[in-house]
């Protein structure tokens, strides 16, 4: 039976896997892009790294197969991504062109303005969270497991989420753990949804 446990140094290449793996509003993104690390080194590994106490997998036989990663500051987090993080790639990532830009560089401009973190009509909900599974342990509770878990360490008042629109799969899956939508003002190809906790 997969379990629920702490985040390991170990884990890292599995929290990349399972990052692009899921990265296609819920579909594999695998091949999208030059790197296959670019969806980790932007939604996984940098909270991984600057927030391990907020980090958990599911695991299965000694493999993480799921994860939920976040942060009980997203002010803080932005700080410290562009502090540390981005220093910590180095040049991995060039500094992209004004628009128009393709894909990958629209890629590369989230992972060079953190502060795009700072979105308004999100007060009373500090914390946000990323949370992937690989397809066949989706639909098994565990999702909810992970996110219980989350909540149950952050120590802050509320918790928001910036998930594709297109990803109905997952809006169902956050409407049912009561996420409700917040009024963010122009949120482009996102929906912002977030719990009191």
């Amino acid at each position: 039976m997969p379990e629920i446990r702490p985040y390991r140094p170990g884990d890292r290449r599995a929290l990349y896997d399972i990052c692009v793996r899921t990265a296609d509003a819920g579909g594999d993104a695998r091949g999208h892009y030059s790197t296959d690390d670019l969806m980790g080194d932007l939604f996984a590994a940098p909270y991984a790294h600057l927030e391990p106490h907020l980090a958990y997998v599911v695991d299965d036989g000694g493999e993480a197969v799921g994860y939920v990663v976040g942060t009980s500051d997203t002010a803080r987090f932005a700080e410290r991504y562009q502090d540390e993080w981005i220093p910590l790639l180095g040049d991995r990532y060039p500094v992209p062109p004004p628009p128009p830009r393709t894909p990958e560089q629209d890629m590369h401009w989230l992972h060079h303005h953190p502060e795009r973190m700072l979105v308004p009509g999100l007060d009373g909900f500090p914390a946000h969270l990323h949370i992937d599974l690989l397809p066949p342990y989706q639909g098994r509770g565990l999702g909810r497991r992970l996110i219980e878990t989350f909540i149950g360490a952050v120590g802050a008042p509320g918790v928001h989420v910036g998930m594709v629109t297109a990803n109905v799969k997952a809006r169902g899956f956050y409407d049912r753990l009561g996420f409700a939508v917040l009024p963010v003002p122009d949120p482009g190809p996102l929906t912002y949804l977030g719990l009191k906790t």
